[in-house]
């Protein structure tokens, strides 16, 4: 099985509480497996305030909806060994 990384990691990005924000991080190989999003070192699983996809099979997808003072933090996408942070 070849070993995915990142090809182009996670921005940075400035929302106002109340908006949605996305965040995006394309891989290397498509239907890459062992892929954790995180925030604030917690793992965030696909429900209604959180609504994680994959776009075109490389192109991973966070959407935060409705975003709040407490969603303030740090970013953490993984796949295997490489990690992109925002």
């Amino acid at each position: 099985e070849p070993d995915v990384t990142i090809v182009s990691g996670l921005k940075d990005m400035v929302v106002f509480e109340g908006d949605d924000v996305t965040f995006r991080c394309q891989v290397s190989h498509e239907n890459a497996r062992d892929v954790e999003w995180k925030l604030q070192d917690v793992a965030l699983q696909n429900n209604e305030m959180n609504e994680i996809s994959v776009e075109k099979g490389k192109i991973h997808t966070l959407t935060l909806r409705k975003v709040t003072e407490q969603d303030i933090g740090t970013i953490a996408f993984r796949v295997g060994p490489h990690m992109s942070t925002a």
